[in-house]
């Protein structure tokens, strides 16, 4: 079965099945089919075939619709966030060259182009006399969603990720993680990260329910707390950085949310103390690492992270490769992705894409930029970003593998490493760093302690210089540590 049609069939066995509820709504599979049904009609019949289409909006039901409605009549979608700056949102364009634009929430009026808006409810009250025609879904190796990151150059690139690559994802996904029908997903990451497809689609595909997180409970503490014991949850999406967060709050565990039955952990490093806290947590459900860059379609590899794992690796493992994909190292231990989940290459974007992809004996293959080994048994450790490879007085030094050993000092919660550069070499390696409860009157006493304990650990060479102590370490949109950001600070332009 097609995406549109394991979705559908929720619609025909049991029309009254929520497909997503929020604080204040909720929407039925029914509710879901007659809207993107409609909405298909009127983008058959109007936009131009094949171009791809932005969605904008946060996560709103009213997105879902316009995602399906998109596959439904044949089209690729852009989930555009609303808070998104204007100046990406006008570089999106240019690189896209979208036929159209669904705005679910407003669109700003300072963006120039000349892309044809329409709102989401205009639309909607003209909905059911949009003309009945046949639709022609998205199939095949056609478009199905286009992802931008960033780039290297400030110019984001569109990952085209068709619809095999789609199905290869959710089967596996389906199948690997002890999911079952009508579960609940934590629904939190925003649309433009990829990470929210790990919730939307196997939720749809497997006739469960989406459960929003708005972002008015998450940027602000105080209610985020309050509200997470009240979640009726199966299965926590995240990553691990917003699973920290959300650790603060002593009452978020198995006692107070029972139903949890499963996390799934992407986009990331998943830290060992955070893992060990989990599972002292949460003693009831199981918890997954995965791992996947966006260009193989979210995730190709997982593992259930336990107490007996954690003992036998110091560092959490990213899990064994799906069934239908093969990897392998290069030289330089980089990791390379070889299968039918690998993206076709970055949307208008061939340099890009023939430096980061190639084709063997007619399969993807995608460079990934991760630094890896693999075990006898075929379980991927993670040693870092190739580009995260620092050399500090002749040194070669993996920043994530400083992070890594910071973390397990006693007086750290959580740490991300950064180079201070200087005539574009690096002058001194700063510690950004939130500290774990301590009695200590002076900055300079904790660091000294923090020294000591990290020298048992790593080389000299690889103990930061400077210290910085935040409440709080700064993340992306998209929930994982900003690291970029905190080499800005340290390297003022």
């Amino acid at each position: 079965m097609t995406i549109i049609e394991q979705i559908e069939q929720w619609a025909q066995k049991d029309p009254d099945r929520l497909a997503y509820q929020s604080e204040s709504e909720s929407f039925t599979y029914q509710t879901l089919q007659d809207q993107s049904q409609q909405l298909a009609y009127y983008l058959q019949n109007n936009v131009p075939a094949k171009a791809p289409i932005i969605v904008f909006g946060e996560l709103e039901f009213e997105m879902l619709v316009g995602f399906l409605a998109a596959a439904k009549s044949g089209h690729a979608y852009i989930p555009i966030e609303s808070t998104t700056p204007i100046e990406r949102i006008q570089l999106i364009l240019e690189v896209a060259q979208p036929a159209f634009v669904l705005s679910v929430s407003e669109w700003p009026v300072g963006v120039k182009s000349d892309v044809p808006v329409l709102s989401y409810w205009k639309m909607k009250e003209k909905m059911e006399n949009f003309p009945v025609v046949s639709l022609q879904s998205v199939i095949g190796d056609e478009n199905y969603y286009i992802i931008f990151t960033s780039g290297t150059t400030g110019v984001p690139k569109g990952v085209q990720i068709s619809h095999d690559n789609l199905v290869s994802f959710v089967s596996w996904d389906l199948s690997a993680f002890g999911i079952k029908e009508e579960m609940r997903f934590l629904s939190q990451a925003p649309y433009s990260f990829d990470l929210s497809v790990m919730s939307i689609y196997p939720a749809l595909c497997s006739g469960g329910t989406l459960v929003p997180m708005e972002k008015r409970i998450i940027n602000d503490f105080k209610t985020l707390f309050a509200f997470l014991p009240t979640l009726s949850l199966d299965i926590w999406v995240s990553t691990p950085s917003f699973m920290e967060i959300c650790l603060m709050e002593k009452n978020f565990d198995g006692a107070h949310i029972p139903s949890l039955k499963v996390f799934q952990f992407c986009g990331e490093e998943l830290p060992r103390k955070t893992a060990l806290e989990l599972i002292r947590r949460f003693p009831q459900s199981k918890i997954f690492n995965t791992y996947g860059p966006t260009e193989a379609t979210v995730a190709v590899s997982g593992v259930e992270v336990t107490e007996a794992l954690l003992e036998e690796f110091d560092r959490v493992p990213i899990g064994y490769v799906k069934e239908d994909t093969e990897v392998r190292l290069t030289a330089d231990h980089e990791l390379l992705i070889k299968g039918p989940s690998v993206s076709k290459g970055y949307l208008n974007n061939p340099e890009k894409t023939q430096a980061a992809f190639f084709k063997e004996e007619g399969t993807r293959v995608y460079r990934t930029g991760d630094a890896v080994t693999i075990t006898e048994d075929g379980l991927l450790l993670y040693e870092g970003r190739i580009d995260f490879q620092v050399k500090l007085h002749g040194y070669r030094i993996e920043l994530e593998d400083i992070d890594h050993h910071l973390e397990q000092v006693s007086y750290v919660q959580q740490a991300v490493v950064v180079p201070k550069y200087q005539q574009h070499k690096v002058q001194q390696l700063v510690a950004y760093v939130v500290a774990a409860e301590n009695s200590f009157e002076k900055e300079f006493q904790l660091t000294k302690v923090i020294k000591e304990e990290l020298a048992e650990r790593v080389m000299d060479y690889m103990i930061p210089q400077r210290f910085i102590y935040m409440d709080q370490l700064p993340l992306t949109t998209n929930g994982k540590i900003d690291r970029k950001g905190l080499i800005a600070e340290v390297n003022p332009a």
